[in-house]
């Protein structure tokens, strides 16, 4: 079963706002085995209405539409959709009644702008709004749904969790929807691909798959439409199962797994601690740690190092490493892991130097030069990467690359940096 959205607004058109509300139905429809085909934006303008209701009953047996709902002039949705169904409006007495009591509790004068709230289409089936001024619509036409919520997320929520969802399931036979997605770091999207087109090609057929990548991290979604949940459910399961065992040193985890926290996870199983020492990275590297519930069971502490005396002072960096070598090198990153991992007694450390930009290049080591390190019970290790020219994502990527420096060595010792070509 197909299902589109419709938000309707001026204020989401100019950018004022974020259309939240279209991501969480689309996510609640999915949960029920409604497939969402098309999400469109209009303004409150009738005519943009009606031609976004063609298009979307033409296309999906339920439409949504959110927005434009309100007591003032410029909220037309209501008489837009009567006029669309061939309806008058009438007084709607029960939610004229619960209008006038509820305003009346919160001592709020009622007037005739709430008034008008209850005046509703004739055609449709009113959906009470328990927590908000305006009533949920039901139309049917066809044999297909539309539904009219407002635009306030919390009402809209509520009405599509206690009213639109039950009614949709009680109308029409559904069948799940189930979607699976896991992390990959480390490898570019072509490689990546090449890497598991085997078993992408054995997928069964039912089974879409989705490359989803971003800057930091690579999302393959498993998909299923209109199966059996339990079974589609196991299938994936073991596919993923198969693809971990494809690419063990590239597998983060599932949904909202980080390099962080595989890290954070194994550190916490063996009942190991870590250490950090910042130049270029500026605390986003510990942040990356701490922001995580837990961190205090195997995060020992962190140094920012930005300056060359604190290097020297506090981690124990030789200044005569740093005279010859400069801040940013391989010497410097090494013995700041190295030292930060004495200093804290931690099982392991991890260090960062660069030059994160937009100034401070030279043609030597240019701007997004980045030399990273490990200090391990068994020795340091260290790498240099070369970025480019934005800062931020310099910052972003030094932190993630070095965290997965360490997560690989935990994984398999210096043999699994050497395989994987870091070192």
């Amino acid at each position: 079963m197909r299902a589109e959205i419709i938000t309707i607004g001026d204020e989401i058109l100019i950018g004022q706002i974020h259309d939240t509300n279209a991501t969480w139905i689309s996510q609640r429809l999915n949960e029920a085995g409604i497939k969402v085909g098309e999400r469109t934006t209009v303004g409150d303008d009738s005519e943009q209405i009606d031609e976004a209701i063609d298009r979307a009953l033409a296309r999906a047996e339920v439409v949504i539409v959110t927005g434009g709902l309100g007591p003032t002039k410029d909220d037309i949705t209501k008489s837009t959709l009567a006029s669309y169904f061939g309806c008058g409006l009438a007084l709607h007495r029960p939610t004229y009644e619960f209008l006038e009591k509820m305003l009346a509790e919160r001592g709020i004068a009622f007037n005739e702008l709430n008034r008008g709230q209850a005046v509703l289409p004739t055609g449709c089936t009113v959906l009470p709004n328990r927590n908000g001024t305006a009533p949920g619509m039901w139309f049917e036409r066809d044999g297909r749904v539309l539904v009219s919520l407002p635009g306030v997320p919390f009402e809209m929520k509520a009405l599509m969790s206690d009213e639109v969802l039950p009614r949709l399931c009680d109308q029409f036979r559904l069948q799940a929807n189930v979607h699976r997605t896991v992390i990959t770091f480390g490898l570019a999207e072509s490689v990546l691909a090449t890497t598991i087109a085997p078993w992408e090609e054995a997928l069964p057929s039912y089974l879409k798959l989705a490359y989803l990548p971003n800057p930091q991290f690579i999302r393959l979604r498993l998909s299923a439409y209109e199966v059996d949940r339990d079974r589609a459910e196991r299938e994936i399961e073991a596919q993923f199962a198969a693809l971990r065992k494809l690419i063990p040193a590239y597998f983060l985890g599932f949904e909202g797994a980080t390099v962080q926290s595989a890290v954070a996870d194994m550190l916490t199983e063996r009942g190991e601690t870590l250490a950090v020492a910042e130049s270029c990275t500026g605390g986003v590297l510990s942040a990356s740690f701490t922001a995580m519930a837990g961190a205090s069971a195997y995060f020992l502490g962190g140094v920012v190092s930005y300056s060359n005396d604190i290097k020297t002072s506090v981690l124990g960096v030789d200044s005569q490493t740093l005279a010859a070598h400069g801040a940013v090198s391989r010497e410097v990153a090494e013995q700041m892991a190295a030292g930060v991992r004495r200093l804290m007694n931690s099982t392991y450390a991890i260090a960062t130097t660069g030059i994160a930009g937009p100034g401070g290049g030279t043609p030597d080591k240019p701007v997004g030069t980045v030399w990273m390190a490990i200090a391990t019970p068994e020795g340091v290790y260290s790498r240099l990467i070369h970025y480019g020219l934005l800062r931020e994502q310099n910052i972003q990527r030094a932190t993630a690359q070095v965290t997965n420096m360490l997560r690989l060595y935990m994984i398999g010792g210096m043999n699994v940096l050497v395989n994987e070509g870091v070192l």
